[in-house]
């Protein structure tokens, strides 16, 4: 690659850093092909900008279970705040789409107040056409699911809490 064409490069990266604080994204992937094999790849994303959202959304979904749990509100109350802070919060390891169960029509894989064991699968990520499947990190029960069904989700959100 010649020092001209990185300079294009570099600015059209600058180009699309302020595309995407201009218009509120989160994240954007471009491919430039400049001809046999030779491609330029790029994904541009906001972390930032990702907690606020994801922090917004378990809140509403935790509300319901938080209630019927009056033996600790304290608790429920702290956590609630921020779900990714929580030691036992399992994070999202991709961009993809969440699927509680393997299809439609079963049961889903865990649900809240089941005790898990390190390695269950807990949901599927959909990301690029591939299921992947999300294993609990360690044993425990699950305490919040903080994702819908069917829900997009970023890099790094909590999915659900074990303790």
């Amino acid at each position: 690659m010649t020092k001209k064409s990185h300079d294009n490069d570099v600015a059209f990266i600058k180009a699309l850093a302020k595309l995407l604080e201009e218009n509120d994204l989160t994240e954007l992937e471009v491919m430039r092909d400049y001809g046999e094999n030779d491609t330029l790849n790029v994904r541009v994303s906001r972390a930032k900008e990702v907690v606020a959202q994801v922090a917004a959304a378990p809140v509403a979904v935790a509300a319901a279970p938080a209630a019927p749990a009056a033996a600790a509100p304290a608790t429920a109350a702290a956590s609630s705040d921020d779900p990714a802070a929580h030691p036992g919060a399992v994070p999202s390891p991709m961009v993809g789409t969440v699927y509680l169960q393997a299809e439609p029509d079963t049961p889903a894989f865990v649900k809240v107040g089941d005790k898990v064991e390190e390695g269950q699968t807990l949901l599927i990520v959909e990301a690029m056409k591939t299921m992947n499947q999300i294993p609990a990190p360690k044993g425990g029960t699950v305490k919040r699911i903080l994702i819908e069904d069917g829900a997009p989700v970023e890099f790094g959100a909590p999915l659900m809490i074990i303790e």
